[in-house]
């Protein structure tokens, strides 16, 4: 199998299946009873929204039915901001699939809806949640000037909204973006950026989704084992989270995790990890779970150039999972290709031709452009290989056509030198040296990417050390701040008890001195309750059960002795003893002393 046909089908196969799971796999049946028991029209939305994105991953007709119960539910009440939200929930849900044109107009309009209801009544945080996703679902189109547009959008409404969180996420997205138009270290700022102030928000979801895009940048630029790093903490960021979808999550982490060992050629160490993640969906019972793994084992013996073990795994029960799968929604066009191109890989060339043919209504009226050009690639290679030369030069350019449009410059390359072998083969010399002149053409330019890449990974790690710096002198300053606060409230509590003392030198009223000492020494043990609490803050790491018990038990110790010593103090400072012939003394020294100074 040529190299140019097994790239363009891994990139085909991961569109269809690792974005469908991003929700949680709850029983269906216990939603829908859930839904039995809602009464307000927001608590029908909020169920309803969770049923109908869950159901995407079961029965697509089902989904759309409870997604349009679910706008006529918010319709009903009125109420504007519960109506945007079912606009742009629906259009997440259509968004899972936005390599299939229809669920990808289909997601656009809902997004564009939302968006419209929301500027109409000023709803200015949901106007920039759709901005966000409208840019996201254009990026998969490709269309990078629209998703330029709507993401410039969004920055400019959330800088009026005072919302972290939903700046990180802006951020973020302004960071996929950058990556997809190839501005690397502009992106890179814009995760470090969107990280930052999740980690400031404490919000360990956005921190997670922040890792898993720093991971996928990191992919992108070949920089597998930093890869693999933050995706390992996007994956233990699960264990702050208490959501009912996390344990599905994990499935999709572990899987995701030994495709990024697949990219770094680790390929034993990919396998386990797919392994251990159909097992994991195994003990939660939940089939459609494992359909991104068996993506992943396809296209780990595609990569590995090996087509009799994807057949053999095509034909295996994971293989026939994985087809019934894309049966029931509606992309078994794509198994039909999977099959095509491993008979093309065998030789089998019969084969192959009947399922090019049976795959083609699919790509011809359902598939986006790209996967449309994808497939172009593949039945090109078939052709190629038959000797039929010219049909597989008919159907190259149009591939060519669709990579050129989308800006798509390695496809360029490879379509560019097979034109010019099938030209050579064909007896047309003159266009195979055009196209062989374009190869090298495009070749340059992404060798040019190439040299541009390995000084990326050289800026980006200057970037990451940049920040680790700027966040150590952030974190100096703040222990300076400290501690000159520290050192204030000391001196002030040691001020406060020489006032106290020199109260007890003078006829004051028992009562002012009693407030004051009682005002005193509270601030003395709160104090030394604030240090001890910091201190101990490394051992307990903040968790609310230690701190409790760290409390009480320090609360039993300084309590006593704060009651004990305030007691003694004031009854010594209410005596008027010699406290008080003490200050006549110094009274009467500050005066005698007053006297001589005037003669």
């Amino acid at each position: 199998m040529s190299c140019f046909r097994k790239l363009v089908f891994l990139s085909s196969i991961v569109l269809i299946g690792v974005s469908t799971f991003g929700q949680e796999a709850a029983a269906v049946d216990t939603i829908k009873a859930s839904l039995a028991k809602a009464t307000t029209a927001a608590e029908k939305v909020s169920v309803l929204d969770n049923l109908s994105r869950t159901l995407m991953n079961v029965n697509i007709q089902e989904a759309d039915k409870y997604g349009q119960q679910m706008v006529e539910v918010a319709e009903e009440s009125r109420d504007r901001e519960l109506m945007v939200k079912t606009y742009i929930s629906n259009g997440l849900r259509n968004s899972y699939f936005a390599g299939v044109k229809e669920y990808l107009k289909k997601s656009i309009d809902y997004y564009e809806k939302g968006l419209s209801l929301a500027r109409e009544n000023r709803l200015e945080e949901l106007a920039t949640d759709a901005l966000t996703k409208l840019a996201s679902v254009y990026l998969s189109v490709p269309d990078y000037d629209k998703a330029s547009d709507y993401i410039g959008q969004a920055a400019s409404t959330a800088s009026v909204v005072e919302n972290d969180s939903l700046q990180s996420v802006v951020l973020q997205t302004q960071g996929d973006v950058h990556l997809a138009k190839n501005a690397k270290i502009e992106a890179l700022r814009f995760y470090l950026s969107s990280l930052r102030l999740a980690e400031k928000i404490k919000d360990h979801r956005l921190i997670r989704d922040s890792y898993v895009r720093l991971s996928n940048f990191y992919s992108k630029i070949e920089d597998h084992d930093r890869a693999i790093d933050y995706y390992t903490l996007a994956y233990k960021e699960l264990d702050n989270m208490d959501t009912r979808n996390v344990p599905y999550q994990r499935v999709i982490d572990i899987n995701s995790i030994g495709n990024l060992f697949a990219a770094k050629k680790s390929y034993d160490l990919a396998i386990k990890y797919h392994e251990r993640s159909l097992a994991m969906a195994d003990s939660l019972k939940f089939p459609n779970l494992k359909v991104p793994t068996y993506v992943s084992l396809l296209n780990h013996y595609l990569g590995r150039d090996e087509p009799e073990l994807a057949l053999q795994f095509l034909n295996s029960k994971q293989g026939k999972n994985l087809l019934t799968f894309l049966s029931q929604f509606g992309l078994s066009g794509a198994g039909d290709d999977a099959y095509a191109v491993i008979y093309t890989g065998i030789g089998k060339i019969d084969s192959a031709k009947y399922y090019f043919e049976k795959a083609s209504a699919y790509y011809e009226n359902i598939a986006n452009e790209m996967m449309r050009a994808n497939f172009y690639g593949h039945k090109a290679a078939m052709y190629k290989k038959s000797g039929e030369y010219n049909k597989s030069i008919d159907i190259l350019l149009k591939a060519q056509e669709i990579a050129k449009k989308n800006g798509q410059l390695e496809l360029l390359s490879k379509a560019a030198k097979e034109l010019d072998t099938l030209y050579a083969l064909s007896g047309n010399y003159e266009l195979s040296r055009q196209y062989g002149s374009l190869h090298y053409l495009y070749k340059d330019s992404l060798d040019k990417l190439s040299r541009e890449k390995e000084l990326v990974q050289v800026e980006a790690q200057d970037e990451q050390e940049r920040q680790r710096i700027l966040a150590e002198e952030m974190a100096e300053k703040k222990r300076r701040r400290n501690n000159i606060q520290y050192l204030g409230i000391t001196i002030g509590i040691a001020a406060f008890f020489v006032v106290l003392v020199l109260l007890g030198m003078f006829k004051v009223s028992e009562g002012m001195i009693k407030a004051i000492g009682f005002f005193v020494f509270l601030m003395l043990f709160e104090f030394i309750f604030l240090v001890f609490k910091k201190k101990i803050a490394g051992i307990t790491h903040g968790e609310p059960l230690k701190d409790l018990f760290f409390m009480i038990g320090l609360a039993a110790l300084l309590l006593p002795l704060h009651h004990w010593l305030e007691h003694r103090v004031i009854k010594f400072l209410t005596s008027h003893n010699r406290l008080t012939a003490a200050g006549r003394h110094i009274r009467s020294k500050l005066f005698r002393r007053s006297g001589k100074d005037e003669h």
